[in-house]
């Protein structure tokens, strides 16, 4: 957080790009929810009606350097020379709508794209479903795995055939070593 408020401070008279932070718990809901902020914190950027997620670093340096480098102005009724024919072509018409037309047409997409979404989640789901199932095999193939060495190891008395070659070994290596000082004399 203090990162976060060392950068708004930067970008404070900024006058292409906004720096913010929004409580999405109290008056900011509505506009969390409208930006699909699912957990805290997240930190969006980009145009207000097409907010991106960032997953850069948190730390000052990194989220300054992404701020130089993306925040800035964009195409819009305001910048309309840092559009493409086709954009200008859209606001131009956009610009002849009023008020309510608008409101009803952002409010139809917004529906369509929430049916979309869900519509491409659905498979997205499925496979997690599966990933979770193959997990639980791996798992449980592990386990069989492990308790079949377990079971091989003590059939075969693996464990005293350690601790007896670990008990004659000081032993061997005594003997040799005394062996080695009749030799020298």
């Amino acid at each position: 957080k203090p990162d976060w408020d060392k950068l708004m401070d930067d970008f404070k008279d900024s006058k292409h790009g906004l720096v913010a932070d929004v409580d999405c718990t109290a008056e900011g809901k509505s506009l969390c929810d409208k930006n699909e902020v699912k957990g805290y914190p997240t930190i969006k950027y980009g145009d207000p009606g097409a907010m991106k997620d960032y997953d850069g670093g948190r730390d000052f340096a990194a989220m300054q350097k992404f701020a130089e480098e993306n925040l800035g102005p964009v195409c819009s009724p305001d910048n309309l020379d840092l559009c493409d024919e086709q954009d200008k072509k859209m606001i131009a018409k956009f610009q002849k709508w009023d008020l309510d037309e608008l409101d009803l047409s952002i409010e139809e997409n917004e529906e369509k794209m929430k049916k979309l979404d869900a519509k491409l989640q659905k498979p997205i789901d499925d496979l997690n479903k599966q990933i979770e199932g193959l997990r639980k095999k791996i798992e449980k193939e592990v386990k069989k795995g492990e308790n079949a060495v377990a079971k091989e190891r003590k059939a075969q008395g693996y464990k005293h055939m350690k601790a007896v070659a670990a008990a004659k070994k000081p032993k061997a290596a005594a003997g040799e070593a005394g062996e080695e000082k009749k030799e020298e004399l």
